[in-house]
């Protein structure tokens, strides 16, 4: 019922518009309407119009997957009420004693998932850094069931060669996992390198309004997208019809927005950079990024996450923090306007502090999320408050 429909509709932007929309059959309303319903009257006993409960499928959902299949070029997708739903219905396809491979330098919330709920389960998780890829080629063994990449990865923004890794997943059977999130289908297509599934938290740059909580899988693996639509099924973690109807909205403009917060990060980034509180910034796009080269051969485009370090201390940053007026104190990211966020004591506050420090996610590090608003703006707010 999720079969890409949109992936021959050209170029990017013509893609967002179009892709999963259709005239509405009945008044040919352009916009694909919100079915509000839970139920379907039925025929006979199981003989229907494809549709018996919302939970199992939605005419507004169905449109709305497949226009996340198609900008992910896959074949199917499965959109989840949280990006962590998705997460964990990836999870909940392995049998106990799996092995899986996490680069070390991932999202709070999914090392918190793994490391406090899913590894009692007898899961065995195995944190690394995935930007040597010959360590993650030692690592991997029969037993690894799934790796999981994250790239770029959240905060330090470190940039993980999607192919080769791949290419170690295929040579132990392991399902690659590629969380696409920062860089967006706009800007980076894992599928196209190696990867089995993509995972989204479409909070983020898919919803990209800062007013919606949903994640998604997409895959072209006919087997494995059976196993998870059966799990978004069994569990039931899905978003509702106007949620979807919302998501579904947001991507027609995807495409312009990410090319905004792009143009306006290269801005910030090239600031950031020439600043004297600066020690250090984090940005593939910049051409200081000791992957820089990579970035800029399997993505098409750096999005507007980036990272610095302020020269200082906690208080200068706490400080700094407080005499800014465009750029809103918050965790989350992707949405029109700009936030910051300390990821020490906010958006990874449950990695443990001996990893934190390895990967220097310290008490001076701050993640910017830049938004579409004018760039002269935000650079004039960043030099006030960096004073």
């Amino acid at each position: 019922m999720t079969n890409a429909t949109g992936d021959s509709a050209g170029g990017i932007f013509t893609k967002v518009v179009h892709a999963g929309t259709k005239p509405e059959p009945v008044t040919g309303a352009i916009m694909t309407p919100i079915f509000q319903t839970s139920t379907y009257v039925q025929e006979e006993p199981a003989k229907h119009k494809g549709y018996d409960y919302s939970r199992a499928d939605n005419p507004t959902r169905e449109a709305y997957e497949s226009a996340l299949a198609a900008i992910e070029h896959a074949s199917h997708a499965l959109a989840f009420a949280s990006g962590l739903a998705a997460e964990q219905a990836l999870i909940q396809t392995l049998d106990p004693g799996s092995r899986i491979i996490v680069c070390d330098d991932v999202y709070g919330g999914t090392g918190r998932l793994f490391r406090r709920l899913y590894a009692k389960y007898n899961l065995d998780f195995q944190f690394l850094d995935m930007s040597d890829h010959a360590a993650v080629k030692t690592a991997a063994t029969p037993n690894t069931k799934l790796i999981w990449v994250e790239t770029p990865t959240n905060p330090t923004m470190k940039v993980i060669d999607i192919a080769a890794i791949a290419k170690v997943a295929k040579s132990t059977g392991a399902i690659l996992v590629v969380d696409n999130t920062f860089a967006s289908p706009i800007f980076q297509s894992p599928l196209k390198m190696g990867a089995d599934v993509v995972v989204h938290s479409t909070t983020k740059y898919i919803g990209g309004h800062s007013d919606m909580i949903g994640g998604a899988l997409m895959t072209s693996n006919q087997e494995l997208f059976e196993k998870l639509k059966f799990v978004q099924f069994a569990a039931g973690a899905v978003p509702s019809p106007f949620e979807c109807f919302l998501f579904l909205r947001s991507i027609k403009t995807l495409a312009v927005r990410m090319h905004q917060h792009q143009k306006n990060a290269l801005a910030v980034a090239e600031f950031l950079a020439s600043h004297k509180r600066v020690r250090k910034i984090y940005f593939p796009g910049h051409k200081s990024h000791p992957q820089h080269a990579l970035a800029c051969e399997q993505m098409s485009g750096f999005s507007g996450m980036m990272s610095f370090d302020l020269d200082g201390t906690y208080q200068d940053v706490v400080a700094c923090i407080k005499r800014l007026k465009v750029f809103a104190l918050a965790e989350s990211l992707g949405g029109v306007e700009s936030l910051i966020n300390h990821p020490e004591k906010m958006t990874h506050a449950s990695v443990p502090e001996e990893l934190r420090r390895k990967l220097g996610i310290g008490p001076t590090l701050l993640r910017l999320s830049v938004g579409i608003e004018d760039a002269a703006d935000l650079i004039a707010d960043l030099k006030q408050a960096l004073g």
